[in-house]
């Protein structure tokens, strides 16, 4: 079980370090595993790479990572075991400190990185680009594609990259030399780094989500005590050793928590974000303008006119509040007001983001199947007067309590689908005995259509049919855009 000594190297190690003295084991061969054990084979290190999958595309990166002479290993039993001579771990942001593999590591002293980790040190000390960062429970991807468009209206050569989708490693490596990087941040991604020091970073909401990642998560971070104080703490790293601004969420007191325990440079500033009127150092809403009152010279008693409301598409109240943390990392970059109304006008969100899919008989057909927890659902339905809702699939250890709580008044009607549909249920049954429930047993495709179905029949004209699931989707679904099309189908294919 034993190994040599480690790397002292290691500690500080950036691109310019002896990388071909160190074996390093690539835990995941996903999107993140691939590019980082690429990245570590093109710095001449001896990679080994582990993955529990011998699915059609793991094999096909194995192939290509041992023809540029990479150690791959697929398939059950693959990742019981450390290798003895192992100098670093990169591991996949999926990957829990329990498993197997990493928890050898941890009791060997062996340093244990994620691919965000190893791209900040990758871009150091020749290539350091700066990075402005987001995390928080929801509206993450939203925030990062409204940051990149107010960069690039700016004239900024930038990308949106991590969690988001692109590697960060691929972009370090890149040859395009970007002026700034808009960087997503999970919480499992946050787990893993260690010397992060951004230009800027916002924490958007913290609200209960991905506990099970945490179910045993006891005593790390340092000092987590359950698994919403170890996800706390993993987002509130984001704002370690931050040089420029921390950006919190004024309705979100646990965000500003985190910026005032938070060790950043000296002068870095503290930037609120509100639906309401601004005070200094903050970014706000009066009538129906977007304002900054942080980056001016006379923020003490003026804003300054950064987008209009109808800038936003959709203004649902989330939506400004993720324009206007997206516009604080902008302008803290020194991106001008009129970047910001430009990148927002310009703005072509995703699918499956409060994606209006159909109206039939004065009833429209919302789909907002990227709402994966109670927290994302609330922010939902919050945009609605009278829903018919439908929601379920694997509810990751949370709660609806609060959620029905809120939104009952609203509610016209709600069907549940999916493997912890009782959960929902029985939340609606405590907190909302007189909404109407439909408990589908279906565990196929076919419970969407027959959920629209009868969501249809209870919705009268100027309603909402809303997907807003609060929950993830693989219990039936390859994925959330897969439900949102199967959704999608379902309400087009109504009569009229």
């Amino acid at each position: 079980m034993g190994g040599g000594p480690v790397k002292p190297w290691l500690a500080t190690a950036d691109r310019l370090s002896p990388w071909p003295q160190a074996r390093v084991l690539v835990a995941g061969l996903g999107t993140s595993g691939f590019a980082a054990a690429d990245g570590l084979l093109d710095l001449g290190a001896q990679v080994l790479v582990r993955d529990e999958s011998e699915s059609p595309a793991n094999l096909e990166k194995a192939t290509v990572l041992e023809m540029l002479d990479a150690e791959v290993r697929l398939g059950p039993g693959a990742t019981d075991e450390l290798p003895a001579d192992v100098d670093l771990v990169v591991t996949s942001p999926g990957w829990r400190p329990s498993a197997p593999l990493l928890a050898q590591a941890a009791l060997r002293g062996v340093p244990v990185w994620g691919e965000v980790e190893l791209a900040w040190r990758m871009s150091r000390p020749d290539r350091t680009v700066p990075w402005l960062a987001v995390t928080g429970t929801n509206g993450k991807t939203t925030t990062v594609g409204m940051l990149e468009s107010m960069l690039t209206a700016a004239g900024l050569r930038t990308s949106a990259v991590g969690n988001v989708g692109r590697p960060i490693v691929e972009a370090v490596l890149d040859e395009v030399s970007y002026d700034v990087l808009a960087v997503e941040l999970s919480s499992f991604q946050l787990h893993w780094t260690h010397s992060l020091s951004l230009h800027s970073a916002a924490v958007l909401n913290l609200a209960p989500d991905h506990l099970e990642w945490y179910a045993d998560a006891a005593g790390w971070p340092p000092g987590a005590s359950d698994p919403m104080a170890a996800y706390a703490a993993d987002k509130a790293r984001i704002y370690s050793g931050v040089t420029h601004s921390c950006v919190y969420n004024v309705a979100d007191p646990a965000t500003e928590h985190m910026v005032e325990e938070a060790e950043v440079v000296e002068g870095a500033r503290a930037i609120g974000f509100t639906l309401g009127i601004p005070a200094p150092s903050m970014l706000g809403v009066v009538d129906d303008l977007l304002v900054d009152r942080a980056f001016i010279p006379q923020r003490r008693d003026s804003a300054v006119e950064i987008a209009k409301l109808a800038d936003v598409v959709p203004h649902a109240p989330h939506n400004v509040a993720n324009a206007l943390a997206a516009a604080a990392l902008a302008r803290s970059f020194g991106v001008p007001p009129t970047a910001v109304a430009d990148g927002l006008r310009r703005l072509k969100l995703g699918d499956h983001r409060i994606q209006t899919v159909a109206e039939v008989a004065g009833v429209r057909y919302v789909d907002d199947s990227k709402a994966t927890n109670p927290h994302a659902a609330a922010a939902s339905l919050a945009a609605f007067d009278h829903v018919v809702w439908i929601a379920g699939g694997q509810a990751k250890g949370t709660s609806f309590d609060d959620l029905v709580t809120a939104v009952a008044p609203k509610l016209r009607a709600v069907v549940v689908l999916g493997v912890d549909r009782r959960v929902i249920a029985d939340a609606l049954a405590r907190h909302a005995p007189e909404v109407p429930v439909n408990v589908l047993e279906l565990s196929d495709h076919g419970a969407m259509q027959q959920a629209v179905e009868w969501a249809a029949s209870r919705a009268v004209s100027g309603d909402v049919v809303l997907l807003a699931p609060g929950c993830a989707s693989r219990d039936m679904f390859t994925d959330y855009a897969a439900r949102g099309d199967a959704f999608a189908a379902a309400a087009r294919a109504l009569p009229g």
